[in-house]
């Protein structure tokens, strides 16, 4: 276990090593998306048991403390693979339209298509496609209990990604889940989110079906050195760095609220390049806010053109900080700050109880509670 905590930590280190050469101007892709849920209990089961994601981390909000932050990802919450949720109960449900994001896609590999859809039907969990995109993607489209829009895309680029993912969790680790592919944006005029996506974040335009437009990251900013070993380092680096903007003029505005995203961070390598970002999105007159302490990263805020909120988050220093891996999601984590109110949180919040997950792979139904 000690040799696999050591394993693990020198993995995030060497991640921020890879990425720490990057052009200062731009993001390496996405770092998480936070989307609302009304049912922690249902949520936890749902991405835990159904999905095979770790909880890495069972928080709360820190703006908000009477209500859950919940964190899911990989192994140790690597950049790139972590969906997290604000427990609001009682605002009303989001409906979909422009200036949101619309879908959340994971990476799934190629050939685990039919592995994919005969779990969905085991569950029970009501599902469109698989349909093809862009020619050499299959994506299966579905919603989490909330409403959520979520995608699994099979694509060749995740049959060596097997360190992202959750090795003890449900799901076989040559079918489970790779990590984020991409998110998908609905605006109504696209060329202005567009404009911020490539000359203050770094993305390219690369490909265009119907109304909807591709964006990534470029590799033109890597060092001679960083080109030749650009293959084996890409599933770290080049993970979840693509962006859709599909073009909806004539739709209403989204409501955000259950079932919605609340936003999503592009990651950053560290606190001096979030600076370097923070400064040319102020010149750009895009109203970032201060580098606010998130614990786990430090982040920046900001509304694209659009309307969606984004947020730049710093790959440092990780969910470890306060949980050993081994640990990590299984009982209830408060940064010092809130550590005096505890009773108080803890009685305001609503009790869930957490799966336990087998040494040997699989995850067992017994649960245990929290203890709150």
């Amino acid at each position: 276990m000690e040799e696999n905590k050591i394993e693990l930590e020198q993995d995030i280190t060497e991640i921020n090593r890879k990425e720490n050469n990057y052009n200062q101007r731009d993001v390496l892709g996405i770092h998480h998306i936070t989307a609302i849920t009304s049912d922690p209990q249902k949520n936890i089961d749902f991405y835990t048991n159904n999905l095979g994601l770790r909880l890495v981390k069972l928080t709360v909000n820190q703006d908000d403390p009477t209500s859950y932050h919940l964190y899911y990802g990989d192994e140790i919450g690597r950049p790139g693979t972590i969906l997290t949720f604000f427990h609001w109960q009682n605002i009303p449900k989001g409906h979909r339209g422009t200036s949101e994001v619309s879908a959340v896609s994971f990476l799934i590999p190629d050939y685990s298509v039919t592995y994919w859809i005969d779990r969905f039907k085991d569950k029970k969990i009501e599902f469109q496609g698989p349909y093809n995109r862009f020619g050499n993607e299959q994506v299966i489209s579905f919603h989490d209990p909330d409403g959520l829009e979520l995608e699994l895309v099979a694509h060749n680029s995740a049959v060596n990604g097997t360190k992202n993912v959750w090795k003890k969790g449900p799901i076989p680790i040559e079918h489970a889940i790779r990590g984020f592919y991409s998110v998908t944006l609905s605006e109504e005029e696209y060329e202005r989110t567009a404009s911020v996506l490539t000359a203050e974040l770094g993305f390219i335009p690369t490909r265009q079906e119907g109304n909807r437009y591709r964006y990534e990251i470029s590799t033109a900013s890597f060092t001679k050195e960083q080109k030749e070993k650009q293959e084996q380092e890409k599933e770290d680096v080049r993970g979840a760095n693509i962006v859709d903007v599909v073009s909806l003029p004539y739709r209403w505005q989204a409501g955000i609220g259950i079932g919605s995203v609340h936003h999503v961070a592009w990651r950053t390598p560290t606190h001096e390049q979030q600076k370097v970002l923070r400064r040319n999105l102020i010149k750009a007159r895009l109203n970032a806010t201060p580098v606010i302490d998130r614990l786990y990263f430090h982040s920046v805020y900001f509304h694209e053109p659009g309307g969606v909120l984004f947020e730049i988050a710093t790959n440092p220093p990780g969910f470890t900080v306060d949980e050993k891996i081994e640990e990590l999601g299984t009982h209830l984590t408060l940064p010092e700050w809130l550590e005096p109110m505890r009773r108080h949180i803890e009685k305001a919040l609503p009790k869930v109880k957490i799966p336990k997950s087998k040494e040997k792979g699989a995850q067992q139904r017994e649960e245990q509670k929290v203890l709150l």
